[in-house]
């Protein structure tokens, strides 16, 4: 997009559904008045000749027509006009016009008029040759060094050139290798003509090879006579230009040096005369048409080339000198003279609108009037500044990335699902497990504001969810237009779904008056399926694997009257118990309470209670809301199941392990198949046979590897698109149960979701695994951290891999939870959050946590704080012998030494007893941290012992020094 617009000089629009081409525009004095100044000649399809010589509209002319000279109506469409001198007698400038069966030349007379509408024009037939070939194009000029006289060539569409020297006719020669026509050119300096064949090659002939070659009526007489007699039509020279060509022109800018000019479909060649490329200049557009022109610096060309952008630009050789925005594509461009102006731009588009035109920019007269001077008030100024200031800061309060949306949409969806079931079901899979599958229909009304262009619906839901149609192509809508679009619903797997939400987006243009095309847009809107789309009422079993608790701060309720969908079908009447079979999973059961407000939700499998959970929920808020309660509440109590959610998780881990060694597999195999392959071709190439050693059967075997493990990795691809979904369900019900435990609102639900669920589907580049162990180390370093000191500054970010084990991942999601169950708030803030003291509810236990926290220090720092650690008691202890060896030989003071040794024992077996401690305690901790189930009870007595007991260990510790001292003496002696 050009900042600049080419400047409108004079325009015209030429008739209504007529067609022109390249050929159709000329530009020259035809008229022959003498004064140097060009009109402007045009020929359409439909026959009809149009001759203008235009002029700027003044302001008391409101009409345009004295600038057409001409307008003839001719029965024969017209393909191409050019200008020259083209009758044997006379020196003046005449008009052909190239018809498919005939070549016409006129005499455009003028006649100055006697009366005040002007001169009359006058065109006058000179002669025509009818044409026993359909043409496709022309090119004229001094054929053979003739002077005072131009020549005209016409290529047919059997690529014949045809040579016409004025009234006569002749010569014809057939192009070798001709299969399609391509844009013809000659060049005065070499006297050649250049064309481009249909083998995409430029080629070149000169006049005099062309003349002195056998003639033939026909194609086949040309090719039977060159084999035979007379000199064969050879090329001057060729150049592969590796794609086709839409013009050549051949300026004649100076007598020493000509330049071809090719313009292909992606590149702009410049070649010299004889066939060597100058240079060329690789286009990013689409080119329609160009003209090279001669150049105000010496040794360059420029040279104006349109394209399908509305783009005039302007290259000097190669490099872009200006560009312009036009109003339309052209498929002509000239430059002629006019008397008001020089160097005017001609452009003519394929529907007919003339242009000429110049660039750059008007001249601007408009001065601006003198501003009065006034003292500035600075107190209103600042006033201002702080209004401007505050608008500013507000704006900037936010971070979203893209703006927010207006207010009133243009398109408004609204999706409505149909409370009872479809009577005919639409599923594809008709029956699953010996039950029905059923569908839902679901309404969708799009209402249009304003005016809208080619919208297009699409509807979105998680599988194994499926609907009827995904895709639908609307009509444009106008103004305050409805539309009603309906489609179904329905299970289409063998699996239970993670998620019973949809997603529909409509995609469509608004028109605006800067860009009428539209800009596009999109509107959303979510809908909900029911639960009755994926289960059945079924009869209530107490006794189950996996049980979960939800307790509500109101009296029980009948699940008749939450539940009145699956109350109506169940076997029986028992309002404390309600039976759900999935029909691709197990039995989900609702058990109430008689004595205290508890639901108890039981499966015989984990994941699939969370569609009921979720639904149960839901309509505990809707009955009491519609009661008129404001004060309801959910919660959850019980221990978070961390391990049934981990068995989940490892199933999922295991058949990912499992894809990679397929993969694996497979490709050690396939490197051996192709291997045994090369093998068995060189054998076969081999011209003494010899035995293949047995490379048949290895190959058939091979195959057969190849085959079951390809077979082995599909049906593990497929088990892990289900255990990924029944991981997502499991995951949504850890987040239901975090969400109750804590009470956590919607903004640190969402971004407790997008932890935990960071994926839609799994990839075998990014996976499950390491997406959530990356988010969940993120938030135990930020705001999940023990305090605002560990918070982490900087935060690595590396690249993700499948992680070696689960153990990891395990102890983050722990940690998570247990930083939670302490007071932790999720936020996405850089502020440091400081947990704060809850009390935890009844029948809850703080989650054990390691002392080894996120922050995990390196293992060789850790070992060496160890070894010196463990060496400085046994460097004390041989100072210890060593003293007692010098009190034993020292007999004579014994009193003297016995106190001494006594005072040194007493300080050794504290410091002693202080280090023995901080080890047993030490590794008290690590045993805790790797057994904490086991463990908890005995360390409990450990520290109840040392805590009672602290003398008696003290004397204990002391009589082992005093042993430890009599085994040294001992060993001394």
């Amino acid at each position: 997009m050009s900042l600049f617009k080419a400047r409108d000089w004079w325009a015209s629009v030429l008739g209504e559904g007529e067609e022109f081409d390249q050929g159709c525009l000329c530009v020259g004095d035809v008229d022959n008045s003498g004064s140097g100044y060009d009109k402007i000649v045009v020929g359409s399809f439909m026959g009809m000749l149009r001759i203008f010589s235009p002029h700027p509209a003044k302001p008391d002319e409101p009409t345009e027509a004295d600038a057409q000279l001409l307008e003839v109506q001719l029965p024969d469409p017209i393909i191409q006009v050019e200008t020259g001198k083209f009758v044997s007698c006379s020196e003046l400038l005449h008009l052909a016009v190239l018809h498919p069966r005939k070549l016409s030349v006129y005499a455009v007379s003028g006649t100055a008029g006697n009366v005040e509408h002007g001169d009359q024009y006058q065109l006058r037939l000179v002669y025509e040759h009818n044409l026993q070939r359909t043409a496709c194009n022309m090119t004229y000029g001094p054929f053979g060094g003739v002077t005072g006289h131009h020549f005209i060539c016409i290529q047919s569409m059997d690529g014949m050139l045809m040579f016409f020297e004025q009234e006569t006719y002749a010569f014809g020669r057939f192009l070798p290798g001709f299969l399609l026509p391509g844009p013809l050119s000659y060049c005065i300096r070499t006297d050649s003509f250049i064309t481009v064949s249909s083998t995409r090659q430029v080629e070149c002939y000169r006049y005099e090879t062309l003349a002195v070659a056998t003639d033939a009526d026909t194609k086949q007489d040309s090719d039977q006579q060159s084999k035979s007699s007379g000199k064969r039509l050879m090329a001057d020279w060729t150049l592969v230009l590796g794609e086709e060509a839409l013009d050549i022109c051949v300026p004649n800018t100076s007598s020493a040096m000509s330049s071809i000019f090719v313009l292909g479909e992606r590149n702009f060649f410049c070649l010299k005369d004889n066939g060597q490329i100058r240079f060329m200049k690789k286009l990013e557009f689409n080119p329609s048409c160009f003209l090279p022109y001669g150049s105000v610096s010496e040794g360059s060309t420029n040279i104006l080339m349109c394209n399908h952008n509305n783009m005039l630009l302007v290259y000097q050789d190669v490099t872009l000198k200006w560009a312009a925005q036009l109003s339309c594509v052209p498929v002509a461009v000239r430059v002629a003279n006019f008397p008001e102006l020089k160097g005017l731009v001609v452009t003519l588009s394929s529907d007919g609108h003339l242009q000429c035109s110049y660039m750059g920019t008007d001249p601007s007269f408009f001065t601006a009037p003198k501003v009065d001077a006034r003292e500035v008030n600075y107190d209103e100024v600042d006033t201002q500044m702080k209004t401007l200031q505050k608008v500013i800061r507000e704006a900037t309060k936010t971070q979203d990335i893209l703006p927010r949306a207006e207010t009133e949409e243009e398109l408004t969806l609204t999706a409505i699902v149909s409370s009872n079931l479809d009577e005919v079901s639409c599923a594809v899979i008709a029956e699953m497990n010996g039950m029905p599958v059923p569908s839902v229909t679901v309404k969708v009304k799009i209402k249009s504001r304003s005016a809208v262009q080619s919208p297009k619906m699409t509807v979105c839901v998680q599988p194994p969810l499926a609907v009827t149609q995904d895709q639908f192509v609307l009509d444009s809508m106008g103004s305050g237009c409805e539309l009603v679009v309906r489609f179904s619903a329905f299970l289409n797997g063998h699996y239970p779904p993670a998620d019973l939400c949809g997603d529909i987006a409509v995609s469509y243009s608004s028109a605006t008056e800067l860009n009428p095309a539209g800009i596009p847009r999109v509107s959303q809107c979510k809908f909900n399926l029911p639960l009755r789309l994926v289960c059945y009422p079924s009869s209530a079993v107490k006794n189950a694997k996996y049980k979960i608790t939800v307790d509500t701060n109101k009296p029980p309720v009948n699940l008749n009257e939450v539940f009145p969908d699956f109350s109506e079908k169940s076997e029986n009447n028992d309002s404390s118990a309600l039976g759900f079979q999935l029909i691709t999973g197990s039995r989900v059961i609702v058990l109430v309470s008689k004595t205290s407000q508890r639901y108890r939700i039981q499966s015989e499998s984990f994941e699939d209670i969370w569609l009921v959970a979720k639904e149960l929920v839901q309509r505990f808020d809707q009955h009491f809301a519609s009661l008129g309660v404001k004060d309801f509440r959910n919660s959850f109590t019980g221990p978070i199941p961390l391990p049934e959610y981990f068995e989940t998780v490892d199933h999922h881990f295991e058949l990912r392990v499992n894809a990679q060694k397929y993969q694996d597999l497979l490709s050690e195999r396939a490197v051996q198949f192709r291997a045994i392959q090369r093998r068995l071709l060189t054998r076969f190439k081999d011209k003494t046979p010899g035995p293949l050693q047995n490379l048949d059967t290895l190959m058939e075997g091979t195959y057969r590897q190849v085959i079951a493990l390809a077979d082995a990795a599909e049906d593990n691809r497929e088990c892990l698109i289900q255990a990924f979904t029944r991981l997502r369900s499991a995951t949504h019900l850890l987040i239901l149960l975090l969400s109750l435990w804590q009470g956590l609102g919607s903004e640190q639900t969402a971004i407790l979701e997008a932890t935990l669920l960071p994926l839609l589907q799994d990839t075998p580049q990014l996976g499950w695994e390491e997406s959530v162990d990356a988010a969940v180390s993120h938030l135990l370093k930020t705001c999940l951290s023990r305090s605002p000191k560990d918070q982490a500054i900087s935060l690595s970010t590396g690249p993700l891999t499948i992680p070696k084990d689960m153990s990891r991942l395990k102890k983050h999601i722990t940690l998570l939870c247990d930083r939670l169950g302490k007071g932790g708030r999720l936020s996405l803030t850089s502020e440091a959050n400081v947990p704060t003291t809850v009390m935890m509810p009844v029948g809850c236990e703080s989650i054990p946590e390691p002392i080894v926290e996120q922050e995990e220090e390196p293992p060789l720092q850790q070992d060496a704080t160890k070894y010196i650690k463990k060496k400085q008691p046994s460097k004390r202890i041989k100072s210890k012998s060593d003293s007692s060896k010098e009190s034993s030989r020292e007999k004579k003071e014994k009193d003297s030494g016995k106190e001494k040794e006594s005072k040194v024992s007493s300080k050794d077996s504290k410091k002693e007893s202080s280090k023995e401690s901080s080890k047993e305690s030490k590794r008290e901790s690590t045993k805790e941290s790797k057994e904490p189930t086991k463990d908890k009870e005995s360390t409990r007595e450990k520290e109840s012992s040392k805590e009672s007991g602290k003398e008696k260990t003290k004397v204990s510790r002391k009589s082992s020094v005093k042993v430890k001292e009599k085994k040294s003496e001992a060993g001394d002696g």
